[in-house]
């Protein structure tokens, strides 16, 4: 059954700038100007009118709750990024490019096999992936007269062998995504396990165990599924500004994971994960 749930006067959610910004792969963005996607078993169109953000779909439970645990609508925004606008003019820039960003609250599964297709991958291409293993292996919602489909439990996953993942274009991963789900349909518990650890480093220790997981893919799955902020997920493009703006390397691929993480720590604190992100979007889009 189709919900609506009307958001007033949010002042740091801005559709484009959450959706585009590198942090989820299943939103589309429509003729309209709204953005479609699936999450949790639920298909939301978001629609930003004046100061309203309308949430319009068919949700598994009260869609009130999804949207606020999800879209992390009850974490002072403007708090944080009046906070951030005081460390230096460069993250002040990048905090009005991307003003509205908000970091997802995803679910660890989806992002553990997503984050590991994104390794050395494209975004467009990443997209295309998760939506053929979504349509294979996942369920099926009709709304609107249109199909999509539910991320696959790992249950679901584990009917595709390493030659299935092949033909659908995950390509070197294909090993990767296979021996990971069989980690987690042999081990129930692990995911568990993974969301009730606290401590960061040992977290880290956790996840690069999975194959395919590797420092940035880690980082990537405990900022947008496990709530750790504090964590600085770095790629080309966060190397670039950090070197370009403060390390100033005149070769970059030189500057280092240890000396950048140093940087980040010391000038954004357990906020580092929500910094990353605004000086992400701002260095690919500006």
């Amino acid at each position: 059954m189709e919900q609506e749930f009307i958001l007033d006067n949010c002042k740091s959610f801005e559709p484009e700038h959450i959706f585009d910004c590198g942090q989820c792969f299943r939103w589309n963005k429509e003729e309209n100007g709204s953005y479609t996607g699936v999450f949790n078993n639920n298909v939301i169109n978001v629609k930003k009118e004046n100061n309203k953000i309308i949430f319009r779909g068919i949700c598994r439970g009260d869609i009130k709750e999804e949207c606020i645990k999800y879209f992390d609508l009850d974490r002072d925004y403007e708090k944080i990024k009046d906070k951030l606008s005081k460390v230096d003019e460069n993250l002040e820039a990048s905090i009005k490019y991307g003003i509205g960003i908000r970091i997802l609250n995803q679910d660890l599964w989806e992002a553990l096999i997503s984050f590991i297709i994104s390794a050395n991958n494209n975004i467009p291409r990443i997209k295309g992936i998760i939506e053929r293993l979504a349509k294979n292996y996942g369920d099926k919602i009709i709304w609107k007269n249109k199909e999509y489909y539910t991320f696959p439990t790992p249950e679901q996953l584990k009917k595709a062998s390493v030659a299935d993942f092949r033909k659908l274009g995950l390509g070197f991963r294909d090993v990767r995504v296979y021996e990971t789900t069989k980690i987690v349909n042999d081990n129930k518990n692990i995911l568990h396990e993974l969301k009730n650890e606290e401590d960061v480093n040992k977290l880290r220790e956790e996840l690069l165990k999975f194959p395919g997981v590797g420092p940035k893919v880690a980082d990537c799955i405990m900022l947008f599924s496990l709530n750790k902020l504090e964590v600085f997920p770095i790629d080309v493009w966060v190397r670039r500004v950090m070197n370009e703006l403060y390390i100033k390397n005149d070769d970059e691929t030189k500057v280092n994971k240890k000396q950048i993480e140093k940087l980040a720590k010391e000038k954004y604190g357990n906020l580092a994960g929500i910094a990353q992100q605004y000086l992400f979007y701002w260095r690919r889009g500006a």
